[in-house]
This record gives structure tokens, sequence and C-alpha cells, in this order.
């Protein structure tokens, strides 16, 4: 009993000290790889070079697409867009996920369209749940408002892609 006593005061001391000790906020990058849904955005960051521009002090909105979202895309085309001599299609494709500034999903929803990082426009769209894409097709918004240190994601079920052909 004592020993249950001294053990619960000595995890109730640490925790107060951890939450009082500064403990740096994760960002972007470190957000999505910890979830542990993102391994493929993760990787084509990578290879795309953004992983330090999203670690940056932003703020960022980040339509992540999930894993899951890139396995709906073509056969080879993850592993084509990977590859060194695709590096500025890939790095525009990820771009349309990216909006600067860090827009909850209370504002999205009031939006009809969000000019991205890499100068593009995606559509915003609210009919039968909240939506984002362009002409070549809308990604459904499956969770909002994961907060980072330098902005938030908000879960896609798509990957999204550019109007015209890159």
């Amino acid at each position: 009993m004592l020993h249950t006593r001294i053990a619960t005061a000595f995890f109730a001391a640490a925790v107060m000290f951890v939450g009082t000790a500064g403990v740096k906020a994760a960002d972007i990058v470190e957000t999505a790889v910890g979830a542990g849904t993102f391994k493929t955005l993760a990787a084509a960051l990578g290879a795309a070079e953004l992983v330090d521009t999203l670690k940056g002090a932003g703020p960022f909105t980040v339509f992540a697409p999930t894993d899951e979202a890139f396995e709906k895309l073509p056969k080879g085309t993850v592993e084509s867009l990977l590859k060194p001599e695709n590096k500025d299609k890939l790095k525009a494709i990820l771009l349309l996920h990216v909006v600067p500034g860090s827009v909850m999903a209370a504002d999205v929803v009031k939006l009809k369209e969000a000019k991205t990082a890499g100068g593009c426009t995606v559509k915003i769209s609210t009919d039968g749940g909240v939506k984002v894409g362009t002409a070549k097709g809308m990604s459904n918004v499956t969770k909002t408002d994961i907060k980072a240190s330098n902005g938030v994601i908000h879960v896609i079920d798509a990957v999204i892609l550019p109007a015209s052909d890159l």
C-alpha cells in the first residue's frame, strides 16, 4: 500500500515536471510521422525535399493523404513519382496539399477555394461532407484540426492531383 502511494506520488510529480518543462510540441512532419498512417506521404516529402519546409515556422495547413489514399493511385504511380527525375512533378503535387496559414475546420467550411503553397488553387466543397481538390477529383476530409506547433493537419482519403498535367 505504501509502495502504491509512493509510486502514485512519484508519477504525479513526474507528470507535473514534464508538463512544465517546456516540452516542444511536434511540428507538421513529426505529427504526421508519429501518426503512423502517413508513411508514403513522409517518403514523398523526403523525395521532393519538402521536409525542411514543413518543419519551418509556418504556419501551414496540410491536407494529408493517408497511405490508403496513395494506394488508390494507379499501380506504379507512387514509385514513378519517387524517382529523382520526377522530383519537380512530385513537389508540385505535394504543394497542392499545403495552404499557407493555419486554417481550422470551422474556417475551411466557409471557403470555396484556397491558394496553395505551390501557387495553384484548390476547390473546397461542403456538399455531402467537406471535400478539397481540383477538376481531376475531390478528396474527402476524414479527420480535422490535428494541431502541430507550426500549423494544422486535416486528413484526406485521396491524393489531390493537378487540374492539368504537369
